[in-house]
């Protein structure tokens, strides 16, 4: 019986770390959607249902961190979503990591959520890559916020990614050039229970976690391909 006991024990301690990963991926999961819905409830003030309904891949990293003496940085995990190659539905979701920095004055530290829009190929090429960093690799721009706002300006046609963040629960764009995009594949082993890359996730017919089934039901019953 004792032998017994110290098993368990032993068992229970070597799968404790892998059991608390995996809790923390999906309460990354669950914020994710909250910002999600948050953005699809913003009305006038959220992000143009023109643009999302254009948009190829959806990135969500809930709890940016920011912080700064001197030298700033930023940091995030969080998940991207691409449609199907049917142009019907989404792919499971894929973690990545976001990692920055920025030189200037600056003290403190803060915390945003942060979406991006991909708006085109290009960019969903730029997501499957091992990493890419914004404004080097991929163009982006600051998104225009406003259920009717214009999003034919120049640098929205032209920007690969469309920035957001939100802050005490407004959306405003955001620049983040310089932040790196990578992806997050020990995040992605603990959701899926082996090692898969962002690539076979958002190009194949992987199956999502079930932790994932609120964010993958919000995009599909908000958003859909607009007719070429």
């Amino acid at each position: 019986m004792l032998r017994q006991y110290f098993a368990i024990l032993a068992i229970t301690a070597a799968l404790a770390p892998a059991v608390f990963a995996a809790t923390e991926a999906d309460k990354r999961l669950d914020a994710s959607a909250d910002l999600l819905t948050d953005m699809m409830q913003a009305s006038d003030k959220g992000v143009p249902q023109d643009l999302m309904n254009r948009s190829e891949c959806v990135i969500l990293v809930p709890g940016l961190k920011k912080a700064g003496f001197i030298v700033g940085a930023k940091y995030g995990r969080g998940f991207a979503m691409c449609r199907h190659a049917s142009g019907t539905g989404w792919t499971a979701p894929a973690a990545i990591r976001i990692e920055g920095g920025s030189v200037g004055f600056q003290i403190g530290a803060s915390e945003q959520d942060i979406l991006l829009l991909v708006t085109n190929e290009t960019g969903m090429k730029r997501l499957l890559a091992d990493k890419f960093t914004i404004g080097a690799e991929a163009s982006a721009a600051a998104g225009p916020v406003g259920r009717n706002a214009s999003a034919q300006t120049d640098a929205v046609m032209r920007a690969e990614m469309l920035s957001y963040s939100r802050s005490r629960g407004l959306f405003a764009g955001i620049s983040l050039e310089g932040a790196t995009l990578r992806p997050d594949a020990d995040a992605n082993e603990e959701m899926y229970g082996k090692k898969i890359t962002n690539k076979e996730i958002l190009t194949g017919d992987v199956h999502p976690p079930a932790a994932a089934e609120k964010m993958e039901t919000l995009l599909n019953r908000n958003s859909s391909r607009r007719s070429k």
